[in-house]
């Protein structure tokens, strides 16, 4: 015998009044959670009622029905409805569609309505959102219409961008999430696909991995010479450039590196041409110079062109706002935005006319050339004024005496130059004349030896003028081509670093010195012979700092496996704990170039223990050598960490948090400090001794001390 199927009953919908709804009590949602009731509100005004209300009817203490009706699911709805009531536009006696129930419990009928309410995968959100925008409906549109922001809706159609084949991974959980975001950042969906199946092979599976393998080869926005010719030229150009919308990527990745090397080098030369039609004698073209590129050359000293009247007029005004602007707020705790940007425009205005552009003679622009880079900034680099040994003019000749000169003139004939001028064989003595004649080169010579006896005497009585001294000639050698000047046989060597480290020219150390050198350049005569008197005036803060700045173009640090030098080596460590070096703050991070692809997988390995623990060691230790070195350079970015030959002793076994002491600050704010309106300060023998010591130290100072 069949069995006979039950058949159910639903529950019977109408049209009732909103004037005749009211809340239950019985509805189980109490926490807010999801579209606010005003967005919900605008969704309905917009697309009207897309889902009914579930009600029952309310009944007096008899049983009989009151013609009101009460809500257990379906509250936020009711609201949505009753705040387009207050507002006017929808009316009190508006019909909205409803289920009576009339069996069951209320709590029951709320907690299924929204248990059993299955949410929407992401991915099918993802879809919906690219059909929309197929239809023709733009990213703002969309946005508004489901109340999120352009960039999330940006966000949802990248994702649906993504290769159809790792969709239904995705779809499948074969990925998270986060992966999928990752695959984001190239829209090739083959290279996407590649990426993928190589990750299988993979232990690790993080996004920042899938990210590193997307952008293998392409070059950074924040690469300088991304910034040289500028991203928006390099996309008109037809380069792609490679976004991440779901973190910070520093303006992504510029895909096409042919295309960037091919523009850099256009613009390069461009430039290069403006410079040429000065009249430089030669003009040298690169993205980057070794540092130490100009050693050997010396430098052309220009002169600034001068403000005119109005000029100065205008820069007075300037400085004057910025003075009564600064005094105005320097109790400030926090300036407000127009001052804050209105200081910031003024110091930029005053620096356009305190940095003047130079001229140069035209007989040296002849002989002199110019190097075109790019600099660390991505901004054009124009070094002029270079002269190359070989295109300096020949010393002039010393002149002979006259037959009847005094012993001054004799003097000069026989001494002036770096060699002396022989006037007669070493050992002959002149016959007698009646009439004065030159002194022997003979006599002159031992006469000069006593002198030269007495000024060392002298010398070593005077701290204050030897110091003085050591300074002229060290002065001479580093900023003026003329060294023959002194006479203390003294000399620096600048080292040339023959072999390059990767971006050293462009460090924040290199830089730090090269502004140094260029504002005690601007501070020196231009003239050698006005060098002496120039120096005798200036203050002891002033001369130390000169000083200490010339000692440090000749430090020596540098390890070279045919020319071993422990002790120098040695010496280099005491200076790093007596200047308080810390190479982190200097700038120095550990990446694939300058340390972590040229080591072993156990040093990485080390590196990365030190400085963020063993966990995170572990966690890289199956990967290959290329892949775990710029896994490495991710996790060690921000930590301060610096190997065995950049650290120092006691500032920490591992550099992980760098600090910089307020009293190196100091020393570093008064060693810079140029000329002074107070006389010279003496100079104690302490700190002669002191500087001697660091100069016949690690420094590459030879000190001749002929005799």
């Amino acid at each position: 015998m069949a069995t006979t199927v039950q058949k159910i009953t639903l529950s019977p919908s109408r049209d009732i009044p909103f004037n005749k709804l009211l809340l239950s009590q019985s509805n189980v949602r109490r926490v807010k959670a999801g579209v606010s009731i005003e967005e919900l509100a605008d969704d309905i005004a917009r697309r009207g009622l897309l889902q009914g209300l579930s009600v029952r009817a309310v009944t007096d203490q008899t049983g009989a029905p009151t013609g009101m009706f009460e809500i257990p699911a379906g509250g936020r709805r009711y609201r949505a409805l009753e705040l387009l009531v207050k507002q006017k536009r929808l009316a009190k006696t508006s019909p909205v569609p409803c289920i009576v129930r009339d069996s069951g419990i209320a709590e029951e009928d709320s907690l299924a309505e929204n248990v059993q309410r299955a949410p929407l995968h992401p991915l099918d959100q993802f879809r919906a959102f690219l059909a929309l925008r197929e239809k023709g409906q733009s990213e703002e549109d969309i946005a508004a219409a489901f109340f999120v922001s352009v960039n999330v809706v940006k966000q949802r159609l990248k994702l649906a961008s993504v290769s159809p084949a790792l969709l239904d991974v995705y779809a499948e959980d074969g990925m998270t999430l986060d992966q999928l975001m990752a695959f984001t950042v190239s829209g090739d969906h083959e290279r996407q696909e590649q990426v993928f199946e190589r990750l299988k092979a993979s232990y690790d599976r993080q996004p920042y991995v899938i990210r590193r393998m997307l952008t293998e080869g392409a070059v950074r926005a924040s690469d300088k010479r991304a910034q040289f010719i500028g991203l928006d030229a390099y996309i008109a150009a037809g380069g792609t450039v490679l976004r991440d919308l779901f973190q910070g990527d520093d303006g992504g990745w510029l895909q096409d590196v042919p295309l960037v090397d091919q523009m850099t080098a256009d613009k390069l030369e461009a430039d290069a041409e403006v410079v040429a039609a000065e009249g430089w004698k030669w003009i040298e073209v690169a993205p980057d110079f070794a540092y130490g590129h100009a050693f050997g050359m010396r430098q052309l000293r220009g002169e600034a062109v001068a403000l005119t009247a109005e000029e100065e007029a205008s820069r007075n005004a300037l400085q004057s706002e910025l003075d009564r602007l600064s005094d105005e707020y320097q109790d400030a705790d926090e300036l407000p935005d127009e001052v804050d940007e209105r200081l910031s425009e003024l110091e930029t205005l005053i620096e356009g006319f305190d940095n003047r552009p130079v001229v140069f003679d035209a007989a040296e622009i002849a002989r002199a050339g110019a190097f075109v880079s790019i600099g660390a900034d991505g901004q054009l680099r124009v070094e002029r004024g270079y002269v190359r040994p070989e295109d300096e003019l020949p010393a002039e000749p010393a002149s002979e005496p006259d037959a009847d000169g005094d012993d001054e003139r004799a003097m000069a004939a026989g001494y002036e130059g770096d060699e002396a001028v022989m006037t007669a064989e070493p050992d002959a003595e002149p016959e007698e004349d009646e009439g004065l004649s030159p002194i022997s080169d003979r006599l002159m010579t031992e006469l000069t030896s006593h002198r030269t006896l007495g000024l060392r005497h002298a010398l070593g009585e005077r701290p204050d003028v030897a110091f003085v001294a050591a300074l002229h000639v060290l002065t001479l050698k580093t900023f003026y081509h003329y060294g023959s000047d002194s006479c203390l046989d003294l000399d620096l060597k600048s080292v040339s670093f023959g072999t390059q480290a990767p971006g050293l020219n462009d460090s924040a150390s290199a830089e730090a010195i090269r502004v140094r050198h260029e504002s005690w350049s601007k501070a020196l005569p231009k003239e050698s012979a006005d060098l002496w008197d120039a120096l005798r005036e200036w203050d002891g803060d002033s001369q130390a700092g000169l000083f200490a700045h010339i000692v440090s173009l000749s430090v020596n640090a540098v390890y070279e496996p045919w020319n071993r030098r422990p002790r120098a080596a040695a010496h280099a460590d005491r200076l790093a704990q007596t200047v308080d070096l810390d190479m982190a703050a200097a700038g120095w991070k550990p990446t694939v170039d300058n340390f972590l692809g040229r080591v072993t997988k156990a040093r990485i390995l080390q590196a990365v223990s030190q400085a963020k623990g063993q966990r995170a060691a572990d966690r890289i230790e199956h990967l290959k050598k290329g892949d775990m070195a710029a896994e490495a350079q991710t996790l060690l970015a921000d930590t301060g960490w610096l190997p065995e030959p950049l650290r120092t002793a006691d500032r920490g076994a591992s550099n992980v948090e760098p600090t910089v002491s307020n009293e190196s600050v100091e020393a570093v704010e008064q060693s810079t400090a140029i000329g002074g309106e107070t006389a010279m300060a003496p100079i104690d023998a302490e700190r002669i001794i002191y500087f001697y010591q660091r100069v016949r130290s690690c420094s590459s100072v030879v000190l001749d001390t002929p005799g």
